[in-house]
């Protein structure tokens, strides 16, 4: 199993700005997608913004012109910008990759899992 590491995260006021990474170990040859969701309290998981490896972004309409993953494949690493955070984006936010390890095996990994306050 592939395991994530995801930082960044923590407490913040609304209007204020977080950054999420998340890293795959060298063990990997290739990643596919680079996915990132979260879970708002009472609620089901949602995916918040995706990139594939034709570098296309798209996102979640609740977090259009706010979010911005990038993708940085030399480091196997995602990340998610996120800017003026509101309270409603309180959540645990997870990554999601997908690709091909070194030993030509696919594989599909979630990250740990981070909390993301934002106070009003």
């Amino acid at each position: 199993q592939v395991q994530l590491e995801e930082s960044g995260g923590g407490f913040v006021q609304a209007g204020g700005s977080l950054r999420l990474s998340c890293k795959a170990p060298r063990s990997i040859s290739r990643i596919e997608q680079m996915d990132w969701y979260r879970e708002r309290p009472g609620k089901q998981r949602e995916l918040v913004a995706m990139m594939s490896r034709a570098n296309r972004p798209d996102y979640a309409d609740s977090v259009k012109g706010r979010f911005i993953i990038s993708r940085d494949d030399a480091n196997h690493r995602t990340s998610l910008q996120m800017n003026n955070l509101r309270p409603e984006d309180t959540a645990v936010y997870y990554c999601y990759l997908a690709g091909v390890t070194s030993q030509v095996r696919g594989f599909s990994s979630w990250g740990q899992g981070i909390q993301v306050t934002v106070s009003s």
